[in-house]
């Protein structure tokens, strides 16, 4: 090939043209005149007329917005209603949850001289007549976030809205959940730690009024520009805490007294979450912090759970006599409740631990 046809040669390569693609939303594309035929029917046709294939294509263009990597998610015909922790409660209760129920440890396995000990020293058992419902909180522990179950939903939107003061539903995916405090775009894969109990108790905080000032007063200080932290995963956590005091029976005296085992799983809940703000603002506690701090939340809790419940309570009674004050002080512990040592000593890991619930139980077992 001589050299003039090598120029040709590149002169037509770079005259070489593409086509310019313009990005278009899915929704405009409706707006094309055959697409149209799939979505509106003209006035002279019947239902009937339609052909079995356009009626099928109809069908899975409705569809196309829903789709999501994560799976189908239906859309609501409506704004989705809020829904109250016992409402929710009473959804598990009459819900089949045979498949997580067989997932459940009750209590932690103990042999040899720890077993011995534990029978003779150890806190009580739970009566029987209320190991049904602890059985319940321990299999909604174990259930997965479903976007097919409107409950579930409800439970996500709910807590979204209550923690933001937002009026509006909000995408199933997508980052305001980070804004939220989870890790990700979707809630459902930090909820491993303890499951659906995790939302829960989540939503028993926001939904009770005498203490939504104090969890919007927590989420606000999850946003401070130095002292933020994951407000939903510390949540979770808090949760993961609860669930092994309850299992390793730390609980059961007062369950006992009280004959209700969920409603003092909240009050723990709550009990743990008002020390750890308190730990957190008033010792000016960073994210570089919170492993250390979540295991001397367990250790303590674990170790009096009466005193932190005795100490919640004194503080709601206090919050009650306040009434209609929307503003929230840092609740004044003691320092026996506190923690003598909980300023001082160093951790391993600074990252926060979101062992589930059956590692959590092959770890005591094997410690014991």
């Amino acid at each position: 090939m001589n050299q003039c046809s090598i120029n040709n040669c590149q002169h037509e390569t770079q005259a070489i043209t593409y086509p310019v693609y313009k990005v278009v939303h899915i929704s405009a594309l409706k707006q094309n005149g055959l697409l149209q035929s799939l979505s509106a029917t003209p006035s002279d046709f019947k239902e009937s007329d339609i052909s079995e294939e356009v009626l099928r294509v109809r069908e899975e263009w409705d569809n196309i917005a829903s789709i999501h990597p994560g799976g189908i998610v239906e859309k609501p015909l409506g704004p989705i209603p809020l829904i109250s922790f016992n409402e929710a409660l009473q959804y598990f209760q009459t819900a089949d949850l045979s498949d997580c129920r067989k997932k459940i440890r009750p209590t932690i396995q103990r042999r040899g001289l720890a077993a011995m000990a534990h029978f003779l020293f150890g806190p009580p058992r739970l009566q029987q007549q209320l190991q049904s419902e602890r059985d319940l909180a321990l299999a909604i522990a174990q259930c997965g976030l479903d976007n097919n179950e409107k409950v579930h939903m409800r439970i996500l939107q709910t807590v979204y809205k209550k923690l933001t003061g937002s009026r509006f539903d909000c995408a199933r995916y997508g980052a305001h959940w980070e804004d939220l405090g989870f890790q990700g775009m979707d809630p459902s894969t930090d909820l491993r730690g303890a499951g659906l109990l995790g939302l829960m108790q989540t939503l028993y905080f926001v939904m009770d009024s005498r203490i939504l000032p104090v969890a919007r007063e927590i989420f606000k200080l999850s946003h401070h520009e130095v002292q933020n932290f994951p407000f939903c995963v510390m949540s979770i956590n808090i949760t993961r805490i609860v669930i092994q005091v309850l299992r390793e029976e730390r609980l059961s005296r007062e369950c006992n007294r009280r004959q209700q085992v969920i409603a003092v799983l909240n009050d723990l809940y709550v009990a743990v979450f008002l020390r750890l703000f308190n730990i957190w603002k008033t010792q000016q506690k960073t994210i570089s912090d919170s492993g250390f701090i979540l295991k001397e939340l367990e250790a303590f809790a674990k170790k009096n759970p009466k005193q932190l419940l005795r100490h919640m309570e004194t503080f709601m009674n206090g919050s009650s006599a306040a009434g209609g004050d929307d503003s929230f002080q840092a609740p004044a512990f003691s320092l026996d409740v506190l923690g003598p040592n909980l300023s001082s000593g160093t951790v391993d890991s600074k990252e926060l631990d979101f062992a589930s619930i059956d590692d959590l139980a092959t770890e005591k077992a094997q410690d014991s």
